[in-house]
């Protein structure tokens, strides 16, 4: 088994995507089921540190002119590809109906949310990504993850709650309207050129924090620009 993992880990970093821990399904407790009804047994999880798979993705996007949702359909390709090396089923987190991919992530590899809902890594801050997973219907097994410090819960001054000119993150939630209604407007030009600043506040991780282009083009896309 341990010599299936380092193949995985190498067929992804192909594309400088990574693992990111898995589980087993105990009892089938919320396996995802494929067509026929059959259960996954194990689940491993794939995406990026930092912007590392962005060369990769580039790449390919300089040959998919105009495609939509591009960055989900190259992550798709490269995933699926290695699942069916290794007789695996995969799944992105765009997929509909929605599979828990946050819960499954808290789970592989033991984080918590950061105040504004993305996973805190104790090594790259928030400057990482869950692109899909691999599901078998074997038991795959992983080391369990190690107990780590939630690095927010020593941070003092919380300065991911106090950069966006809009208060679109607070202790209450996410403002998803004004978020977007200000990245849109005349006064988004920060926002849209190098992304969210409460993110880029967190002094966590920042050596993986995404270059301005990767973040303009994850801005973008999620303001429909």
């Amino acid at each position: 088994m341990r010599g299936m993992i380092e193949e995985i880990t190498a067929a992804l970093g192909a594309n400088s995507l990574i693992l990111r821990g898995g589980f087993l399904f105990p009892n089938d407790e919320g396996a995802p089921r494929d067509a026929l009804g059959v259960p996954a047994k194990s689940v491993l999880l794939v995406g990026q540190a930092g912007a590392a798979p962005w060369p990769h993705f580039q790449r390919w996007l300089a040959q998919q002119p105009g495609i939509a949702n591009p960055l989900d359909t190259w992550s798709r390709a490269v995933i699926g590809a290695v699942a069916e090396t290794f007789g695996a089923r995969a799944v992105s987190p765009s997929d509909k109906p929605y599979l828990p991919f946050q819960q499954w992530a808290m789970r592989a590899e033991g984080l918590k949310p950061s105040p504004l809902g993305i996973l805190m890594h104790p090594r790259y801050g928030l400057w990482h990504a869950y692109r899909g997973a691999l599901l078998f219907e074997e038991e795959i097994v992983l080391p369990e993850p190690r107990e780590t410090i939630h690095l927010c819960d020593t941070c003092v001054d919380k300065p991911c709650l106090k950069s966006c000119p809009v208060d679109a993150y607070s202790t209450d939630g996410f403002d998803y309207e004004a978020c977007l209604a200000h990245v849109r407007g005349a006064n988004g030009g920060p926002c849209r050129e190098d992304g969210c600043l409460d993110r880029n506040a967190c002094p966590y991780g920042t050596r993986y924090r995404y270059p301005r282009d990767v973040q303009a083009f994850h801005m973008a896309s999620f303001a429909g620009l």
